[in-house]
């Protein structure tokens, strides 16, 4: 069996809206930098509830490893059990991904036109030449050709994630026939590369070693997604385990976490597969279906994603006119106004955009496809 007889991971879903906004915490302090042409770091506890929500301000950036891991389950779920997936992997890929990026991508080009003719330097990503944008339109501003982010920056976590996806188009064929056997030493070899400092994750953007230790990051954790979907298909993640696993984990995790050598890395890896852990026990003893919202919330996390950095831009372009000072970002109505923007801007997205425009591209490779069949 290489699919679990559960169609949908709902709670999977949800706990994507939720590492979603985890990232608009994290970003928040980009609306207190000034118009400066070099790296300005901001002091996170002048955001608006910080002691409450502390957490979300200073790890949130942590919600993209978690992203990654999610999928690598889902890939696992959907791509293993399909005969035909090496064919359409790639389509669907491209019409999943590349309608919205390439809306975002032209919308804070223009953005960062505006802002820099009034400010004369870049918002946040000074990186805004032809190069960088031919390498935004490709997806691969991360693979290692890049100076540093540029354009709707947080994309760069989707363009690494191409290259985890191209590993594991590669390994399908293989990865059927022994799916944790394969993946598991995957993310274990990827990880060692890390915590062996071969190539640390924590050098200067601008390295070769930050560089290859990004994509490093991210296919480890990709894998030990699919690796926990392969440990799934066992039978051996009942839901008692999960649920002592999860707490377990996470305990695990902060006691690490203050260690002076990798002690972060290990504790994002350890609260990742605690959480993921969690959200797959709350799945598999939800038989009924009835969190079945959480596919629909979860369905507006990647255009939140994709969003909020334009969203950003045009409101500190609006603060910037209408107040002179960015420290009305201290208050909490712009919170509210961000992620609120932001969330509505996500369904809004996936509704009447990403779906839509889903559909036209699957419809375009159709024909391509019956196009060079007729041809044959």
């Amino acid at each position: 069996m290489l699919r679990l007889p559960k169609r949908h991971f709902n709670a999977l879903d949800l706990s994507r809206l939720l590492a979603a906004c985890a990232v608009l915490f994290w970003h928040y302090q980009h609306l207190f930098v000034p118009p400066v042409d070099f790296e300005f770091h901001v002091r996170r506890s002048i955001s608006p509830f910080y002691h409450q929500l502390a957490w979300a301000y200073d790890y949130g950036h942590v919600a993209v490893e978690y992203f990654w891991a999610v999928s690598g389950f889902v890939f696992a779920h959907v791509y293993l059990a399909d005969t035909a997936a090496r064919t359409r992997f790639w389509p669907a890929r491209v019409a999943r991904l590349w309608p919205l990026h390439l809306l975002t991508l032209a919308v804070v080009a223009v953005l960062q036109v505006i802002y820099t003719a009034i400010n004369h330097t870049a918002f946040i990503y000074h990186h805004q030449d032809w190069w960088h944008f031919a390498l935004n339109l490709a997806m691969a501003q991360t693979w290692g050709w890049q100076v540093n982010q540029s354009y709707n920056g947080p994309t760069w976590s989707l363009s690494t994630e191409i290259l985890a996806y191209a590993a594991f188009w590669v390994m399908l064929p293989a990865l059927r026939r022994m799916p944790l056997a394969l993946a598991l030493p995957v993310a274990l070899g990827m990880f060692a590369l890390i915590f062996d400092n071969v190539v640390p994750p924590g050098a200067p953007a601008e390295t070769l070693g930050a560089k290859l230790g990004t994509v490093v990051n991210c296919i480890g954790y990709f894998f030990a997604g699919v690796a926990v979907y392969g440990v799934a298909l066992k039978g051996w993640l009942t839901v008692p385990r999960l649920a002592v696993m999860a707490p377990v984990l996470a305990f695990a995790g902060w006691e690490i976490s203050g260690m002076k050598v990798h002690g972060h890395d290990g504790a994002i890896l350890l609260g990742t597969l605690s959480v993921l852990a969690a959200t797959l026990a709350i799945d598999l003893a939800d038989r009924g279906d009835t969190l079945r919202i959480g596919r629909r919330l979860g369905d507006a996390s990647y255009g939140i994603y994709l969003w909020h950095f334009p969203l950003q831009l045009a409101l500190v372009l609006l603060v910037d006119a209408m107040f002179g000072t960015r420290a009305v970002f201290r208050q909490p109505v712009f919170l509210v106004i961000f992620i609120g923007a932001s969330i509505v801007a996500g369904f809004a997205s996936h509704r009447w955009f990403e779906r839509p425009a889903q559909r036209l591209v699957m419809r375009w490779f159709d024909g391509l496809k019956h196009a060079r069949d007729a041809a044959s």
